[in-house]
């Protein structure tokens, strides 16, 4: 009878009980991070920049240790994208797809250390690559790109720490999670998921142990920049956080976040992650990071965040159950089920996360409703076009500043200027840059033309943005409003303006 292969094999030299892991498989598992990127860099061209993009473009252009939203790293990979491979939607979005690739590959390696057969590493690396999270993440940059890629890592470290009981792979997992520092602080979700699980599952002694506690300390280290910046400017992301919680989407995150860890890595999988789940409480050495799932989750669903705050450690639990699937999967008729599953869910996730449907047809289907990255994709040059007729209509001499509601419109405008006059916004990071006291008339998009009528002699609403693929983009139909003769200062006008979300 086969084995399961989940099973242990041998006793590490601590006394913790083991799986030698398996040889990797780098061809294959190469093959599938090449083609993930592949695809995904065939696609980036398509609808446009994601809204979040065109604010980190903004940002890039003033590099920080911390901005009053997030923390550097991921403003500072679309600088060093833009540079090196084109001020375009594809140059931008290179280092999304190098974190899916990234994912995938480290995907396949958890499945190595855990036992996995080269065929169990290439299923976990095509079930990865085929993901809705991966696609989504790796076809736009966002925090959330890098943020898998980390989550990965520490999991990788903390796998090869507990089951090889080797102390030095906590120093690599320290080093991931400092890095990881610079990009979203979400990382201490699995760190307390761990250590709950260490508490509750042990191995205990790893706690006090001097490996362990000197990866947390190399973590602080490199951390240490960006905790200063937080300190020094009045802990702007705790406020960051009090507005997202504020912001009357509690109660919606926290009906979708046990259906939502369905849709994440894909509804057909899904039973192969919960299955590693299973296996991983199940197997000594792993519960800790098994554990780690469940508290990481109660921990979002306590505080009201998205459902995805989590979403990498799901690929932890999808490798674990890659490599029980071996075994189960060893008939010819349960191979093709796999494989079905496998493809079905690759289709339909291509479909939902990324751009193959013309701009004229999705707009006619639910996807936009189901992807905010699709909605916010389309549209933005259209705005930035209507902007600049408004700008030539005024009389001549007029040298107006432009001013947008929110960091999406903020970033359109300054992504396609074309003579346009510099911009400005109240929102997150942006509000830290005042238009100039000279400038007395504004161009504003979106804004409430109430929040500026008392500043200035005269507000006129000259028009609404009309884009052209009505997707339900989030700047569609916003007023644009032209007010002249301002009459109070820039510092008293802007609290008016200034906003977080």
């Amino acid at each position: 009878m086969a084995q399961n292969a989940l099973e242990v094999r041998r006793i590490g030299p601590s006394g913790t009980v083991v799986r030698p892991p398996a040889r990797i498989a780098w061809p294959a598992i190469g093959s599938v991070a090449v083609g993930v990127v592949v695809l995904l860099l065939a696609m980036a061209s398509r609808y446009g920049y994601y809204r979040d993009e065109l604010y980190f473009r903004m940002l890039s252009d003033h590099p920080a240790l911390g901005y009053v939203d997030q923390p550097p790293l991921t403003p500072w990979l679309a600088g060093l994208a833009t540079h090196l491979f084109g001020d375009t939607a594809v140059g931008i979005r290179v280092p999304a797809a190098l974190c899916a690739a990234a994912a995938v590959v480290l995907t396949a390696m958890i499945a190595a250390e855990l036992g996995g057969s080269a065929r169990a590493q290439v299923t976990a690396a095509l079930g990865t690559a085929g993901s809705c999270y991966v696609l989504l993440v790796g076809h736009t940059l966002l925090t959330s790109s890098f943020d898998l890629a980390a989550w990965l890592a520490v999991a990788l470290f903390a796998l090869k720490a507990l089951l090889r009981s080797e102390g030095t792979w906590w120093l690599w997992a320290g080093v991931a999670v400092g890095l990881s520092l610079y990009n979203k602080y979400l990382i201490a979700l699995f760190g307390l998921g761990l250590l709950v699980g260490l508490l509750a599952a042990g191995p205990r002694r790893v706690l006090v142990s001097r490996p362990l506690l000197a990866g947390v300390a190399i973590a602080l280290v490199i951390g240490v920049p960006n905790i200063l910046y937080q300190a020094t400017h009045d802990w702007p992301q705790l406020k960051m956080a009090a507005a997202l919680g504020a912001d009357g989407n509690s109660d919606r995150n926290r009906l979708f976040m046990l259906p939502g860890q369905l849709i994440l890595v894909g509804l057909p999988l899904a039973p192969i992650w919960i299955a590693g789940l299973v296996g991983l409480l199940k197997r000594p050495g792993t519960r800790a990071v098994a554990l780690s799932f469940p508290v990481a989750l109660a921990l979002v669903f306590a505080t009201g965040g998205r459902m995805d705050y989590a979403a990498p450690l799901l690929f932890v639990l999808f490798a674990a159950g890659c490599v029980g699937l071996d075994t189960w999967a060893f008939s010819r008729g349960r191979r093709r089920l796999v494989t079905w599953a496998l493809a079905l869910n690759t289709g339909l996730s291509v479909l939902l996360t990324l751009p193959v449907l013309p701009e004229s047809v999705v707009a006619h289907t639910p996807i936009p409703m189901a992807n905010v990255e699709v909605r916010d994709s389309m549209g933005w040059p259209e705005l930035a076009h209507q902007v600049r007729d408004v700008v030539a209509g005024l009389p001549a001499g007029e040298q107006p500043v432009l001013l947008a509601q929110d960091y999406g419109e903020a970033g359109a405008l300054a992504r396609w200027p074309d003579g346009l006059p510099a911009v400005y916004s109240g929102h997150n990071e942006l509000a830290t840059w005042l238009p100039p006291e000279s400038a007395t008339t504004v161009v504003a998009v979106g804004i409430n033309p109430d929040l500026l009528a008392p500043s200035f002699a005269q507000c006129a609403l000259v028009g609404t943005v009309e884009l052209g693929a009505d997707v339900g983009n989030q700047a569609q139909h916003a007023p644009i409003v032209v007010c002249t003769g301002r009459q109070w200062s820039w510092q008293q006008l802007w609290p008016r303006l200034v906003h977080l979300g």
